[in-house]
């Protein structure tokens, strides 16, 4: 197994700074996803690691080598692409011999990968078919075996289940983290979706607009966000943000005492988070709100309520509230996150 390795990566295109100062490190055999907005520079960063583009400055380390000075045939890594690039020519057996054909590999040992990859991805019954003729998930299996195939010490994967449909994106993802445990292979996954995210990663790196926000857990980042940009992208429904107060330990508009206290800040304006699932619809709730609307999702509702001036939203059980209704709750004030009202730095993490 290898681990990456990235020091103070930066790429511009002409005037516009793509990545700024990137720094990350995996752990052996870890699947680490990059997650953040279309434009954030996340599968440029991926493309970087693979050699298909040049850093302005910095070093990319797969294991003990320096490879970022290195053609991509030499880096030892395989990149799989959202759109399979499979040969449509060719049937699964042809494409998933390909790259060790390339490799000038025996024909005996073409063969025995070949089977075993095919059997490692449920594809032995259909080594004959070409791709025309396969799901979009075994099409997705075969691009993968194509990557596994080779044997390299890191697999990168650039968005591979945004041509699924939702079903089909909920097998794969389990059959990707399966199969990654079992072949131990460090594994850097490229994402903008956070539910993909969260059911994935062994470690999360959240960008933003050229920049890494935080890397952490999947605990760390959502419970723990290190700054407004990834409390609001983590979370659905979204995370509630508030103008507060914090005055004595006690915030405001909620007249709540903290668990925990910001250093340095005795009487200062806020942005309050709230997770909507820690909004606690209750019968003598020490506060109270207007229900606006309901959105009913079956074992569940999502609420919007008004509260003094405020618009939040929370979970209730189904069918419990209408519009209009009063509805009575708590806060579980341990979970509130404050952001501070100059730079979006969570004060409380």
């Amino acid at each position: 197994m290898a681990h990456l390795r990235i020091t103070d990566l930066n790429k511009s295109f002409g005037q516009n700074k793509v990545l700024q100062n990137i720094s990350i490190e995996t752990n052996d055999g870890e699947l680490m996803v990059i997650l953040g907005p279309s434009g954030c520079g996340k599968s440029t960063l991926l493309r970087l690691i693979a050699g298909l583009e040049d850093a302005d400055l910095g070093e990319i380390w797969i294991g003990n080598k320096r490879v970022d000075k290195y053609p991509p045939r030499k880096r030892n890594v395989a990149l799989v692409f959202q759109n399979y690039a499979l040969y449509p020519h060719m049937t699964v057996e042809q494409n998933l011999a390909f790259p060790l054909k390339i490799a000038g590999e025996s024909k005996k040992g073409i063969k025995e990968k070949v089977q075993n990859t095919a059997g490692l991805l449920g594809l032995s019954e259909r080594l004959t078919s070409r791709p025309s003729e396969l799901s979009g998930g075994q099409r997705q299996r075969v691009a993968l075996g194509r990557a596994i195939i080779r044997q390299p010490d890191l697999f990168l994967l650039d968005e591979p289940l945004s041509n699924l449909d939702a079903d089909l994106r909920l097998r794969m993802r389990r059959e990707i983290v399966e199969l990654q445990k079992k072949l131990g292979t460090t594994t850097v996954h490229v994402t903008h979706d956070q539910t993909e995210a969260l059911t994935m990663a062994d470690r999360m790196v959240v960008m933003d607009s050229g920049k890494i926000r935080q890397v952490g857990t999947v605990d760390e980042i959502y419970n723990h966000p290190a700054d407004l940009f990834v409390a609001s992208f983590i979370g659905t429904p979204k995370i509630n943000l508030l103008d507060g107060w914090l005055e004595n330990n006690v915030i405001k508009p909620f007249e709540a005492q903290l668990v925990k206290a910001p250093v340095g800040y005795i009487a200062k304006e806020v942005t309050i988070g709230l997770r909507p699932e820690d909004i606690i619809p209750i019968n003598d709730g020490r506060y109270n709100g207007t229900v606006q609307n309901i959105e009913y999702l079956g074992d569940r509702s999502i609420l919007t309520i008004t509260y003094l001036d405020t618009k939040l939203t929370l979970l209730a059980a189904p069918d419990k509230y209408q519009k209009g209704d009063t509805l009575h709750f708590d806060i579980r004030i341990e979970s509130v996150h404050l952001f501070s009202k100059e730079n979006g730095v969570n004060l409380l993490s």
